[in-house]
């Protein structure tokens, strides 16, 4: 890298994050449509641009869910501009901003080996994207996020998550193009739910959380159900085998895998409810 060249990290804006999807659609990540909206909504502060001669060359978000927890991702530089050590640089600064909290992150696996070398990640478990098929018929008895208490509904998904994140969720289950479904016990106690958006090519699910796989096939069923015959992609815990089984079952299909790793010991969260996760880029 050149010394006397002018390369600055600044907080991105939020139209600097519709760059950051651009990218990483560029890259193959196929994010969501209305990723940038809801992404930013989790912490407005945790997205950074590196520039260079202002020219937005890489980026990367750290984003802050509480004192204790933070999430690293969007983290790409221009192809023209790699092995330079623009990226380094930025990396290191965009951790910083968490300060001593633990930082998670899903690693590509090409980089999986640098992010446990520069600033001690410790690899924990893959997980795997599935792609497959929409369509089929809704299961009885699952009912819309917007008929349960927000507050139960946050309530439940911290059971699963290493924090509660308000306004993430908040804008998450609202965007559009997306569907969600609950399942209800006899009480109205939540049992599980999940999520499906739109993205750049077909549908994404995430989060799916529930006590046994029985529901969660359920309510993925809901969810394949509600987008019609169009490409889905299903993004598992390598750790729970009943998900696995279930991507299998519907014919689904390899297609990328992940690297969880986290700075930290890893949170203590049951896995084996874990049925899709919500990000690869916020967790």
């Amino acid at each position: 890298m050149s010394e006397n060249r002018d390369f600055y990290i600044r907080t991105m804006t939020r139209s600097d994050v519709d760059i950051a999807i651009k990218w990483a659609e560029t890259e193959g990540w196929n994010p969501g449509i209305n990723d940038a909206e809801c992404f930013y909504a989790a912490d407005p502060f945790g997205f950074f641009m590196g520039e260079l001669e202002g020219e937005p060359i890489c980026c990367m978000s750290n984003i802050i869910y509480d004192d204790r927890f933070a999430f690293a991702g969007f983290y790409i530089v221009k192809p023209e501009y790699r092995n330079e050590g623009y990226g380094s640089r930025l990396f290191a600064e965009v951790l910083s901003y968490a300060g001593n909290r633990n930082i998670g992150a899903d690693g590509v696996v090409e980089m999986q080996e640098k992010y446990q070398q520069r600033s001690g990640f410790t690899f924990v478990y893959r997980n795997i994207r599935f792609e497959g098929i929409g369509g089929g018929k809704e299961p009885d008895g699952l009912v819309s996020f917007s008929e349960v208490p927000f507050d139960a509904l946050i309530d439940y998904d911290s059971l699963h998550f290493p924090s509660r994140r308000e306004n993430f969720l908040r804008s998450w289950l609202s965007q559009k193009e997306c569907n969600s479904f609950v399942k209800l016990d006899d009480s109205d106690s939540i049992l599980g739910y999940g999520v499906i958006r739109s993205c750049f090519t077909g549908s994404k699910i995430g989060p799916l959380f529930a006590s046994n796989p029985e529901i969660a096939e359920d309510i993925f069923n809901g969810l394949l159900s509600s987008v019609g015959e169009t490409p889905v992609f299903f993004d598992v815990p390598e750790p729970n085998r009943q998900a696995l089984a279930i991507a299998n079952a519907h014919g689904m299909s390899r297609v990328f895998e992940t690297g969880r790793m986290y700075t930290k010991e890893a949170p203590k969260l049951p896995i084996n409810n874990i049925f899709g996760v919500t990000s690869f880029e916020l967790g």
